[in-house]
């Protein structure tokens, strides 16, 4: 499988029909985007988020245009506890018996600042929400997508998880434990071939945690989340079943400067 399928991918229109998908970051940015996308193609998306003002928003115009009644989970993953995470898969049992995919997008930036004088309690906050929330979340979820006949597993990952870039502290090293834990899982999952799991790197995209990274940036050249949706429809539908083990990106590359 290589990154130009992905980007060229034109999902039919019920392509997720029937599918039950879990989105974390739902409220807004690629979260956002990635759960209409979703619900215009036919899936039904559970919207994980810590604001719910924003959860409701997004449920509100996913039903607007008619797409299946998404469910919401207000959960902050950054304060989340045992119970909760128990408390949410109990009420996926109920409501659905499985899901078909889960999308691990929720992160935060942390600081940029060099390691020598990076804040730990920072670092440890970043490496929480972005990586162990990230594994709690899977492994409380993990019957459910096993009870479904082709899931998907999606981490939304960056390219400085992939080759280290000095300043990028935290957030560098909580996407390389990403990928690593991606790759465990796939190869864990590969026997049976009813659970994918892969990586996707968005790239450059018209986000708040872009602007705070490069805050002189111009943001009106950079693509608007929506327009990046086809490899996360490609990897979380049918159409890539089959497809485990994968890093990919959204976009060609930035040439280095």
């Amino acid at each position: 499988m290589d990154n130009q399928t992905l980007r060229n991918y034109e999902a039919p229109d019920a392509a997720l029909a029937g599918r039950v998908i879990l989105v974390t970051g739902a409220g807004d940015g690629i979260g956002k985007a990635i759960s209409l996308a979703l619900a215009r193609h036919g899936a039904t998306v559970v919207l994980l988020g810590k604001t719910l003002r924003k959860l409701e928003k997004v449920h509100d115009e996913i039903v607007a245009e008619g797409g299946p009644v998404p469910a919401m989970a207000h959960l902050n993953l950054e304060t989340a506890l045992a119970p909760e995470y128990d408390a949410l898969v109990s009420s996926l049992q109920a409501e659905y018996g499985r899901l078909d995919g889960l999308l691990h997008n929720a992160a935060i930036l942390g600081t940029l600042a060099p390691v020598e004088l990076y804040d730990v309690p920072t670092f440890g906050r970043v490496m929480h929400v972005n990586v162990t929330a990230a594994f709690a979340l899977t492994h409380v979820c993990l019957p459910l997508l096993k009870a479904s006949e082709d899931a998907s597993i999606v981490f939304t990952t960056s390219s400085v998880g992939r080759k280290g870039r000095a300043y990028w502290g935290a957030y560098a090293a909580s996407k390389f434990a990403v990928e690593g834990l991606a790759q465990v899982l796939a190869d864990e999952l590969s026997t049976d071939g009813k659970v994918r799991v892969n990586c996707l790197n968005p790239g450059a995209t018209r986000t708040a945690m872009r602007s705070q990274a490069f805050p002189g940036e111009n943001r009106e050249r950079l693509p608007l989340p929506e327009t990046i949706v086809a490899p996360y429809l490609f990897l979380l539908g049918p159409a890539a079943r089959g497809v485990t083990g994968g890093s990919f990106d959204c976009q060609e590359p930035a040439k280095p400067a």
